[in-house]
């Protein structure tokens, strides 16, 4: 299995690097597969009894803006002290070997691959950005950078530093992220991204690609879905589906049933296998 994989990325011209939550598992970052993982990573919402989708929702900002940056504000400071994994530095190194050309699409809005190296304009992130801010009511089409420090109340999970306001309007302002029932998103940044990326594609049609996937489920499938239209539809691209829990993919794709980190450590060990 992993001497297959070893091969495919040994000849490959062109990383796609497709990532779900799962990758951040082994920087630190929690799991919030269903509520119960939710809730493993932060108890205050379990004993209040509030799911993640009711948290990641839109409307807090207006009618309760303290309990909406709470978890917000706390997920800023988390995704900003983080440390990306040597994962991600195993596929950079792989890139750099080849000689290859690469892109990233992402369901994460934590700003990881841009910590770890990866060009910001290599980067499509479908769900937006966490370090990204816009006005909740979307009144003027402006996004801006979030540079702003938010102290939490751990056991209210509600913010009590100076809450971010747009600069328009004077409203509180929210992250530029993709929200459940969310109707004010402003999406202009990441259809951007996503327009680059499909230019690569159109590029790189005719190359020897490898689609590295790692950590995506099956109950939001934004990132399978990219990696399986690429790996169908384009002759000479491979899947290698890294997955602990859903690693399941037809031939000539590799599924690999193990963690972000382990998998691409095992590929690795098999590289310098001679």
């Amino acid at each position: 299995m992993f001497r297959e994989a070893a091969a495919i990325i040994r000849d490959a011209e062109v990383f796609v690097i497709t990532a779900g939550a799962g990758i951040g598992v082994d920087s630190g970052l929690p799991d919030f597969r269903g509520d119960q993982g939710f809730w493993n990573a932060y108890p205050a919402y379990a004993c209040l009894g509030i799911s993640f989708a009711e948290c990641a929702n839109p409307q807090h900002f207006a009618s309760a803006p303290r309990f909406g940056w709470g978890f917000y504000g706390h997920r800023t400071n988390l995704y900003r002290d983080t440390v990306p994994h040597q994962g991600f530095h195993i596929i950079r190194s792989w890139i750099e070997r080849n000689g290859a050309e690469y892109f990233v699409v992402t369901s994460n809005v934590d700003g990881q691959f841009q910590k770890a190296g990866y060009a910001e304009e290599r980067i499509s992130e479908v769900h937006g950005s966490i370090h990204w801010l816009q006005c909740q009511t979307a009144c003027n089409g402006r996004i801006w950078p979030n540079k702003e420090v938010f102290e939490i109340e751990a056991a209210s999970m509600r913010a009590t530093s100076p809450l971010p306001h747009c600069p328009e309007c004077g409203k509180v302002s929210r992250p530029n992220i993709l929200m459940f029932g969310d109707w004010n998103w402003l999406a202009e940044r990441t259809s951007t991204q996503e327009e680059r990326f499909e230019r690569f594609l159109a590029n790189n049609v005719n190359r020897r690609i490898v689609v590295i996937e790692m950590g995506a489920g099956s109950a939001i499938p934004t990132i399978r879905a990219t990696s399986e239209r690429i790996g169908w539809s384009l002759e000479q691209a491979r899947v290698l589906r890294i997955n602990p829990r859903e690693s399941e993919i037809q031939p000539p794709h590799l599924a690999l049933p193990y963690g972000a980190l382990d998998g691409l450590q095992k590929i690795q060990e098999a590289l310098e296998t001679k």
